[in-house]
């Protein structure tokens, strides 16, 4: 009854599941592997960004430019301080408010953004404490340039003098007269009674909409997989009928092996 598992059709239908299975298979554990490695990026930025002081500092300049792996460490950096603006719309805790942001010249020629503080309340310069005078060396996390709409960042523009929506060179180029770096540093310790803002994890590190759809990929390839496997025991149940009912006389006799049809005679004119 099973011999038409040996004709060219079934043939090539059993090759195409043979194929088709494994191939489900492995894209599906690629995905489930891309949204494993995210999760894992995940906690190991987020674990970067909170280590709370206890990751020895180094030098600003050994770890430039920023990328993954290098936002949210510890980095330290002398200079003077030079201008000062206000970040405002940044909540913390639950509260709105703004950070204090001073650019910190180095010997290097460039400045150096540094997010002093946050304060509650309105951008206010009033409220906003002078750096201190002199040489200084700060220490604190290392972040990347901010883009509008990324992190909580809002898209502002029309903003008074001395405030900036963004935390980047491309903003503060227009704002101020120093070359910068394409980075910035947020304080371990706020100066002047303000509040420390913590570092936050890297773009493209956090379980976002691309992660979900690793996952939800993951999914289909699985279900298409369980598709294949259903289909081919639907068609094989078809043809055990047919071969069953054809040898019980059911069926007319030039339709028991379709592959053996023959094509009507073609009309002559």
């Amino acid at each position: 009854m099973y011999r038409f598992l040996l004709t060219p059709r079934w043939w090539g239908i059993n090759v195409f599941v043979l194929l088709a299975i494994p191939f489900c298979v492995f894209m599906g554990s690629w995905q489930l592997s891309r949204f494993e490695g995210r999760v894992q990026e995940h906690r190991a930025a987020t674990a970067q960004a909170a280590s709370d002081g206890r990751e020895q500092a180094r030098p600003l300049a050994r770890m430039l430019p920023v990328d993954k792996g290098t936002s949210g460490r510890r980095v330290t950096a002398s200079g003077r301080y030079g201008e000062q603006l206000l970040v405002p719309g940044r909540e913390l805790d639950g509260r709105s408010g703004f950070y204090v942001l001073t650019l910190l010249r180095t010997d290097s020629g460039r400045a150096l953004p540094v997010v002093r503080g946050w304060l509650p309340g309105k951008a206010d310069p009033a409220k906003a404490p002078a750096p201190p005078a002199g040489e200084v060396t700060v220490t604190g996390a290392l972040q990347a340039s901010e883009t509008p709409g990324d992190n909580g960042v809002a898209v502002q523009g029309g903003l008074p003098a001395g405030q900036t929506g963004a935390i980047s060179s491309a903003s503060l180029v227009n704002l101020v007269p120093y070359r910068l770096y394409d980075a910035w540093v947020t304080l371990d310790r706020a100066d002047a009674g303000m509040t420390a803002v913590p570092a936050t994890a890297p773009d493209g590190t956090g379980l976002d909409l691309k992660a979900f759809q690793n996952l939800g990929y993951t999914g289909e390839w699985f279900v298409f997989a369980g598709f294949v496997v259903f289909m081919w025991f639907r068609l094989l149940r078809r043809e055990v009928e047919f071969q069953r009912d054809a040898a019980l006389g059911l069926v007319p006799e030039r339709h028991q092996d379709p592959e053996q049809d023959e094509a009507p005679a073609p009309t002559t004119v």
